[in-house]
């Protein structure tokens, strides 16, 4: 999905198109805690379904985490940089920037004011829209207690089944959501029913 007026960038945003960046939305649920299992609405500073623009990476910020650029859930005025996991995000897709300030803000230290229109590391359509369909896939992430980030290699159909192999060990399904499947070592307690 692209979208390609300018959306939601206020008064006095320029008439021109400044270039193309990669854009998703914050997770409606998040995983926190010991064995992610602490679901929450949204991160710390992205409240959730916020929009955050993804400049390409120029360095690493870390496996499974990208830069992004968006309005802080305290101050919704200004725009904000800041490292946020890749699993934090949902809804991938290609918009067009329009506004000098968010140039600003994806620019970084690297901005011009010489060039306050000009994207310094500028995606190129066609590339963010091969990198939002790769993120848009059918398959859900797999997480495994006691491990706070997807694993790298495997992916569960959706809906993902009760019970996985994984390397000689059953692991059982523990909680299923927005953000993908997450699986315990643990078997699930037994239901008990009375006997008649």
């Amino acid at each position: 999905m692209t979208d390609t007026g300018p959306a939601g960038e206020g008064e006095g945003a320029p008439d021109g198109l400044l270039g193309w960046c990669l854009v998703a939305n914050v997770a409606r649920e998040t995983a926190h805690g010991e064995s992610a299992l602490d679901i929450q609405h949204g991160t710390k500073h992205f409240r959730a379904g916020a929009l955050l623009w993804l400049p390409p990476v120029r360095w690493d910020p870390g496996w499974g985490r990208w830069p992004a650029v968006g309005r802080h859930r305290g101050n919704s005025r200004r725009y904000v940089r800041m490292i946020v996991r890749a699993e934090d995000l949902e809804n991938f897709r290609v918009k067009g920037v329009y506004s000098e300030a968010l140039v600003r803000s994806l620019n970084g230290y690297d901005h011009d004011p010489a060039a306050p229109r000009t994207l310094q590391n500028p995606w190129t359509r066609e590339r963010a829209q091969s990198w939002a369909d790769g993120q848009n896939s059918d398959r859900e992430p797999l997480f495994i207690e006691g491990h706070p980030y997807a694993h790298p290699r495997i992916t569960v159909p959706n809906p993902p089944p009760e019970e996985i192999q994984i390397d000689g060990e059953t692991l059982h399904l523990a909680h299923y959501g927005t953000r993908g499947a997450r699986y315990s070592r643990t078997p699930p307690p037994v239901e008990w029913t009375p006997e008649p």
